[in-house]
């Protein structure tokens, strides 16, 4: 049975740092693109960060120099490190195995 559990959202003050977690099961995490997607609220759902199975990663432009993705294999695990959070990163973050799993979201609320 294929699962991606996200967790280590929560309520962040500006300027600070969160780590989100992905553990998946039931598929090869080492054969699968990775991607970490947010949806704000009332707007669409976009890709943030990615990791391709041979390690490399791309950002997109409004999270580059700020967030990390990593992938830890003995542990079937996905992070994404953020940091200098901002109001505008308050969203439900999702994890995606591209092209065929996703996970059910973990709610980061940046606020003071």
């Amino acid at each position: 049975q294929v699962q991606l559990v996200e967790s280590g959202g929560g309520l962040v003050q500006p300027g600070g740092s969160r780590t989100l977690s992905c553990i998946t099961s039931g598929f090869p995490l080492d054969k699968y693109l990775m991607m970490w997607y947010r949806q704000g609220p009332g707007k669409e759902r976009t890709w943030v960060a990615r990791i391709f199975p041979v390690g490399n990663t791309e950002y997109s432009d409004s999270v580059k120099g700020r967030f990390t993705i990593s992938r830890d294999e003995a542990k079937s695990t996905v992070y994404l490190q953020m940091r200098n959070l901002t109001l505008e990163d308050t969203a439900v973050y999702y994890c995606y195995a591209w092209p065929d799993y996703w996970g059910q979201g973990t709610q980061v609320t940046v606020s003071s």
